[in-house]
Formats: C-alpha cells, structure tokens, sequence
C-alpha cells in the first residue's frame, strides 16, 4: 500500500508502507514554495498546537490573545477563562470588521472591541452592538466569535484549527508510559526556555529528531548516557515514542510497579505528535520543543522547559540540550544545502533505525492526499 500525495501542482510522491522498500520524501519536498503553502492548509489547519498552559489565564475572567504560528499561519486566537472558571479558546477576530478584539492580557469580564464596540462574553456569544436596531436578520450564529476545539492534559492545552484527528487519543497514548509523572506540579521556567532559529525547512528538523541513528555520529556528549545498542522506536497513529535507555550510572526514571517499563533503566521518553511538537521527558522534567515554519528555508524552534525536580538538572539526558540543540542545528542546516543539489533526489530508510521518519513522511503524504 502507498499514500500518494496529489498537489493542485500536478506532483506526486509516494511513499510505501514497507520500509524495507520505501524511498523518502524527494528533495523537491523540501524545495517547493508551492508545496509549503499547501502544506498550511492539509496539514496545519487540519492537526493541532500547543498553545501553552492553564496559567496564561490564571484567574476567572481573563484573557490571554496570542497569534497561532505567527509567520504560517498568523491567526489570531484569545484564550479565555470564564466567571465559571471554564477556558475557552476563540478567534480573536471581530465578526463585524476584523478588528482584533483582545489587545493585552489581563482580567475582563468581557470581550469588547475597541473599532465600533461589539461585545462578547467570555464563551464567544454575541451580546451587543451599538446602532444595530435596525439591521435586519440580526444577531445570526456567524456573529459569535468562532470557537475552537480545545484539549488539556494536565495544565497543557491543545487547540485544533479544524483537526481532522481526536487529539485524546495522542494524549492517552502518551499517558500510558508519563501518566505516573504529576503535570500539574511542573513549572514553567522562562530562563531555560529559549528560541532557536534554524535555516532549514521545518519538516527536515522533524526528520532529525525522529530517528536516534545520527545519535553516536553527532551527539557525543549524549551517546555517552544513552545504550544506543537498546534504543527504541514505537509507532502509533499520530504520534511516536523514542525510549532512550542509560546504563546505571546515569539519572533515570523512578517507575512504579505496573508501568510498562518497570525495571528498566529510562532516561528519556522522547515523544514527537504530529506535525510540528515534541514532548521529551526526563527525570528533571519536560522539555517541550515546537518546530514553527517561517518560509521554506527557516524555521524557529521554540524550547519550553517545565521544571518538575531542579536537583536533576545538571544529570544525565537532559543535561546539555543546548549544546544537543546546536549540534542537531549544524547537521540540520547542511542537509538543507544537500537537497538543493541537483543530484541528490531522495534516499531509503533504515529499517531498524529510521521508523519514525518514515512514519512521519508516510503521514505527509496521508493529510496531502486528502
């Protein structure tokens, strides 16, 4: 069975199911202005984001506006957290002009647009406009701010433009090997978050953290707390699982009896969800990466850290991921020099250590073909 990826360009890729025969993604992939733009629309308006914490909006009645992968998809979006202390996420657009309505974060008790004055609750209803008495057929349903689907796990929210997937699902899947570990007890530290800008098309970042096969030729440092020899790759629907395994002296997980990995030395759980998000666990807590397209040579990859246990920072594989970053970033970039070459076309995966690629391009072609 092969997805086959049909653009409005009159392009076809094709990726077979059977690794052992399957080809990559062609270098044109990577290349096309065209096929970036429809990418947008297949893909990212069909997944779903990250777009923070319950803490953005800590208190009833308040809003938290922001802009959706500013750059991309540059949608405005507000959260909100209503008297009855329900969080809602709507556009941030005002359904008389289109001018934003939340300007700065803050409490309120309502959502009221600065241009002409049209008022909304906090749940996105229309409530008022002033002369408008005699306008006919009016308020309709179009009138209310659009409402987005969101999800929670732990304090983490998820929202879905016009997701084609149930986003519970990934977070079950997840749960089941990080489940024991109390989000809610994690902390955001903005001092060990950082922006990264690398020049290089977003997909072909992904393409590099899916596979632990570079680890021993690129990350010194880090191939000598993980047993490359037992590292892991599991593959589910819209999302995958890298377990990194470390040797006794290295810092690693406390498993309860029951978990699926009891009795294993786990030094990082390293989760990527389609398209664009990864969630890597470690002992000390969980570094959330997002990898945010700008245009088809650049991308800016946004590291969050959520602080669980400080003592455990300095220790094992989560110790140096700047210089894991930089390292990834100097490979990253000079592949995006290759596949502009003229010769190179597209290569095969390997069987054993590039799963997670060939699953995340085989998802490429799936939401492109739709």
């Amino acid at each position: 069975m092969q997805y086959t990826i049909k653009l409005r360009m009159a392009k076809h890729f094709n990726i077979d199911s059977d690794i052992t025969k399957a080809e990559t993604l062609p270098a044109s992939f990577y290349r096309d202005k065209d096929v970036f733009e429809v990418i947008k629309e297949h893909i990212f308006l069909k997944s779903w984001q990250w777009i923070g914490d319950e803490n953005l909006v800590k208190l009833p009645q308040s809003v938290h506006p922001f802009v959706l992968l500013d750059s991309y998809l540059t949608e405005p979006m507000v959260l909100t957290r209503n008297a009855e202390d329900k969080i809602s996420c709507l556009t941030n657009v005002c359904t008389h002009r289109g001018n934003l309505v939340a300007l700065n974060p803050g409490k309120s008790k309502k959502l009221t647009c600065m241009y002409h004055g049209r008022r909304f609750d906090l749940n996105g209803k229309f409530e008022h406009m002033p002369e408008f008495k005699d306008a006919e057929d009016f308020p309709r349903p179009c009138d209310n701010l659009n409402k987005f689907p969101l999800k929670k796990w732990g304090p983490l929210l998820f929202v879905g433009l016009n997701p084609t997937f149930d986003f519970e699902k990934v977070i079950d899947k997840m749960s089941e090997r990080v489940g024991f570990l109390p989000l809610h007890e994690f902390s955001y530290n903005e001092s060990r978050s950082k922006d990264y800008l690398v020049h290089a098309h977003w997909a072909l970042y992904c393409d590099n953290y899916l596979e632990g096969f570079h680890i021993p030729f690129v990350h010194e440092g880090l191939n000598e707390v993980l047993d490359y020899g037992d590292y892991t790759t599991e593959i589910y629907e819209y999302c995958n699982l890298q377990i990194g395994y470390a040797n006794d002296a290295t810092e690693v997980f406390n498993l309860p009896e029951g978990h699926p990995d009891f009795g294993k030395n786990v030094a990082a759980y390293y989760y990527w969800v389609f398209p664009n998000m990864m969630f890597n666990f470690y002992p000390w807590g969980l570094s959330i990466n997002i990898v945010r397209p700008i245009d088809v040579n650049t991308t800016k990859v946004s590291f969050l850290s959520y602080v669980y246990d400080e003592s455990k920072i300095a220790k094992g594989a989560g110790s140096a991921i700047d210089k894991v970053e930089r390292e990834d970033e100097f490979v990253v970039e000079n592949v995006q020099k290759g596949v502009r070459s003229s010769f190179y076309k597209a290569g095969r995966f390997s069987p054993t250590r590039e799963k997670g690629v060939h699953h995340f391009h085989r998802l490429i072609a799936k939401f492109l073909n739709q």
